[in-house]
Formats: structure tokens, sequence, C-alpha cells
């Protein structure tokens, strides 16, 4: 069991958190939610031991083990994969090591003798004769060849050195797992399969994910970094955010008789535990939920950012026509012969298990990137704005504060400070905020910055290439409701499971068997669909 003990945290300008008291059990995932900059990942790092609170402790039984994701993509590039995976479980792999360098001394001594012994016995209890072929097993589910083991991790791409990490904390299995954003750069196939681990783990898992869906999956309790406390929650991502708008509810409920309000909470509660969508969660999720009470349930302080994309006029009859499109990019084909065709009223929703491949194609439809061979053709009443990947160069005039950035985008009648303050308001920048210099934004800024921008378009076609990135769930709620009322046409990416599923009507994947191209369909069904196609092709 993991204790948290009278923890807090300050730091020179702000406390983050006091007087945290907790305890994480296993067979529990807990997910540990908050607006952005509140602390989540700060709390990882306490609980890891990499940044020690200004107050309190956190205590594991000496006997448990601890693994983290590890962020730096490029820590063990001089390692092997296996190799790699193998440290996720640090005793066994020094075991290993030392084991493996005693036997190779060319002056082996009886001392030599009775350590190699007892390192030999300290493996065996720790299953070290299974460790490369259980490496193996979780390497290959997570979509790694065997012929790739023993390749370095420098000569791996991007995308496949996020799953080796992924393995590595995985790997032997840990009494307490850290995950920090552990679907960020998976595609959705992977993301499943995690989702399905994680349901199935019987030890201690804590998790920071902006992954609705995810977090849905996976947890059976909410962690809240919120109000300068960390309390918890019982229940999934969704059973959370209801709970919090029916608490405010019925704190403004003032004459409401409590027997009233007991009943709205049975209703709701009886609701979640129908909905439980994994069953080994929901059995004891249910018993939790069962005895929440009135005093349980609390209000948030999140601020939803207000977003409204409104068309300044109508589409025609025709959208966009891809014809035999390629690219070529440092002498690698991305893209090869790809063709579609989208009608008024699509909402496109991109899917490859490449970012490059997707993101390549979202520049070739903005317009930003020319195809080697192959066009693109737009309608004649279409308007686009688009969003890319990558949004550092936007935001790089050292001269612009955010307010004035905006202003080269607004109308004349739009351009006054008023108007820009307001507008800006709405996507929760407050007071001096507009002030700020465009090369200092966060992540979620320059986001929240550029939806204002698209906002102000009034374009009637959207393109977004990975659009939830950096954003927090409140931002991403409030894009995700804006985009399923949106009355034009979208063309987007994204590895969001709930974004894609609530707002395509249209999947388009670009894989290596070329364009799968289906209209009129959900994403669930289109998984679904997949899923069972790999059924079928793992049987012949």
């Amino acid at each position: 069991m993991l204790t948290v003990s009278n923890v807090s945290m300050t730091f020179s300008d702000r406390t983050l958190y006091s007087d945290v008291n907790l305890k994480f059990t296993p067979g529990n995932c807990y997910g540990i939610i908050g607006a952005n900059g509140a602390g989540k990942s700060t709390f990882l790092r306490i609980l890891e031991g990499q940044l020690t609170p200004t107050t309190g402790s956190v205590t594991l039984d000496p006997n448990e083990r601890m693994s983290s994701l590890k962020q730096d993509h490029f820590a063990f590039d001089d390692q092997t994969v296996m190799n790699t995976v193998l440290q996720g479980y640090t005793r066994l792999y020094d075991v290993m090591t030392e084991k493996d360098a005693l036997y190779q001394k060319a002056d082996f001594t009886e001392a030599d003798g009775n350590r190699a012994a007892a390192l030999e016995g300290e493996f065996a209890e720790m299953d070290g004769w299974n460790a490369e072929s259980d490496a193996s097993q979780l390497l290959q589910s997570l979509g790694i060849a065997e012929a790739q083991h023993q390749m370095l991790m420098a000569e791996l791409p991007e995308g496949e050195k996020v799953k080796v990490l992924l393995a590595q904390a995985l790997f032997g299995k840990p009494d307490v797992l850290l995950l920090d954003e552990p679907t960020n750069g998976l595609d959705p196939q992977t993301i499943a399969w995690l989702e399905d681990f994680l349901a199935d783990y019987q030890n201690t898992v804590l998790v920071v994910s902006h992954d609705r869906h995810f977090l849905n999956a996976v947890c059976t309790e909410m962690c809240d970094v919120d109000f300068g406390k960390i309390e918890l929650f019982v229940g999934n991502y969704d059973f959370w955010l209801e709970s919090s708008k029916l608490a405010q509810q019925l704190r403004s409920q003032q004459n409401a008789k409590k027997e009233e309000q007991i009943k709205q909470l049975q209703d709701f509660i009886a609701r979640f535990s129908a909905n439980a969508s994994k069953s080994k969660q929901a059995t004891s999720r249910k018993k939790q939920l069962d005895k929440i009470t009135l005093d349980d349930i609390k209000p948030s302080s999140r601020k939803y950012p207000f977003i409204k994309f409104t068309p300044e006029r109508d589409l025609g009859k025709d959208l966009v026509r891809v014809a035999n499109v390629s690219k070529t990019i440092d002498g690698e084909q991305i893209l090869s012969n790809v063709s579609f065709i989208l009608r008024p009223g699509d909402k496109a929703a991109l899917i490859s298990r490449s970012d490059v491949t997707a993101s390549v194609l979202m520049q070739i439809l903005a317009g930003t990137m020319q195809p080697d061979t192959g066009s693109v053709t737009w309608g004649v009443t279409t308007s686009r704005a688009s969003m890319p990947r990558d949004l550092n160069p936007e935001f790089s005039d050292e001269r612009l504060n955010i307010l004035d950035w905006l202003r080269q985008f607004a109308s004349k009648e739009e351009s006054d400070n008023t108007f820009l303050r307001g507008f800006l308001g709405q996507m929760l920048f407050r007071g001096d905020d507009v002030l700020k210099q465009t090369p200092v934004m966060s992540g979620g800024e320059k986001v929240r910055a550029y939806l204002a921008k698209m906002m102000l378009s009034k374009a009637n076609v959207l393109l977004f290439d990975d659009p939830t990135n950096h954003l927090d769930l409140e931002s991403i709620t409030a894009l995700n409701d804006a985009l399923i009322d949106f009355s034009g046409s979208l063309i987007f990416t994204s590895h969001d499971h709930q974004f894609i599923q609530t707002i395509a009507n249209h999947i388009i994947e670009v894989g290596p068997k070329g364009i799968v191209d289906r209209a009129d369909t959900t994403y669930d069904d289109f998984m679904a669909h997949e899923v069972a196609q790999a059924q079928v092709a793992s049987i012949y």
C-alpha cells in the first residue's frame, strides 16, 4: 500500500497543495485530474521520490516495488530494446548484470562462486529465467516485432520508443505503477490494449491523462487536485464530472428538502452503476458507489472556455476531392496515391498508426505543404481555417503580446481592445494575461489563443491536427462540444477516443494497405471492425 501523510508542496511563488493524506490500495486505478498547472505531474514525482515535499512523507511497503513511465524518449538510445524493458525491474536487471559479469571473469574465485549462488537464488525468486520471454511477449503485445528486440533504441521511430518505454514501466508487474500521460503518441489499437491491461491489473495504478475515454475505461477512483487539496472520489472520470455538476445543482437548491436531494443522488448513482464499462471494475465500484452520501460529492472550481464556431456562409454542393496524392520526405514515402471525396456535412477523422502520415496529409489539405503528385480540389463555396500540430512557429514573434497577436486576425470592427479582451476572456485569458509575450505562452495557452483566431475566421470548414494536445480536460470538453455543434464541415486528427467517437461521422484510415474510407460510421464501430479483422487474421 502507498501512503501519503501530511504532504504539502510549496514553491517560491505559490502553494500547490497542503495537508494531503491519502492511501492508495491494490486493485484500484486512480486517475489524477486537475487544471493545467495544478500539480498533477508534480504529485507523481513526489510519490516516486524525485521531489521532496515541503512537509510530510510518502511511504511504500519495503517489499513492494514502484515503477513509472519515463518521459525522456532518448535516455536509452544506447541500449537494446530488450535491455531497456528489463531495466524496468531495476533489482532483477542488476542481479542479471552482476551475475553475468561474475561468470565472465577469467579468475573465478570461491568467493565469486558463493556470490553467484546467492544471486542465482535471488534471480529465481524474481522469476528471472522467464524475464526475457515475458518482456518479449509484452513488447509484441504493444506492436514491437520480435525482430526489433535486439535493435538499439536509437534506431526506432519515436512512436515505437514510446511503446518500449511503456513496456519498461509495465514489466515485472510492479506493485505500484505511475503513468504520466501514457496514451501520448500511441495509436488507437495500442491504447485499446493498454485499457484492457490496466482494467485487469491487480496492483495499484496512478495515472495522469487528458484522455477521457481512457480514464473512464481504467479508473476506479479519481484523485482530484483542486482548491489546494488532493482528494479521492469513487468512480471513473464521467462519474466525477457528473457528480461535480450534481453537487453544484444541489448546492443551489437552498429550499429543496434533503429527502429530495438524497433521491436525486440515489438515482444518479444507480444510473452510473448500471453503465459500468468493465465487469471486473463494476462489482467493486458499485459497492463503493452505494456508500456515497451527500457530503461525499463536491463541486469543482474548474473553469470552461466558451468556444463557438459560427460560419459566415453555408457550404454549397462540394467539399473536397483528393485525387492520387503522393508525398515523399527525405527519401521515405509518406503517402502513396491517396484518393477520397468528402461531402458537405462530413466531419471526418483521419486515422493512421503513423502521426507523420496523418500530419502530412493534414498539411496538404490545409495547403501548407504541396504533394509530389496528385491534387486537392476544394469546393468554391468553402472557406477554411486550420490548426497545425506544432503551434510554436505561430507564436515566435517576441514583439507581440497575446492581444496584439490576435488583433492581426480580427476585422476592423473587432480590432478594438474592449472586444478582443472580452473575446480572450471567454478563452480564460484574464486581466493582464492578454499582455503576456507570445513566445513564453504555455502549450495550453497557445492552443486556446489559436482557437480564438479560428473562431474569428468564421470559416465553414475547419481542419485540426491533434487539437487536444496541451489542453486540460475542461478545454477538451468545451472544444468537443463546440465541434459537435459546428454547422460546417470538419477534418481532424486526434488520439482522443471520445473526441473522435462523439464528433466524427466519417472515418478515413491511411495505412500500409492504402486508404480505408468509411462514411456513416462511428469510431467505435470502426474500431470494432478492426478488432474483428485482426482476430480473423490471427486464426489464419
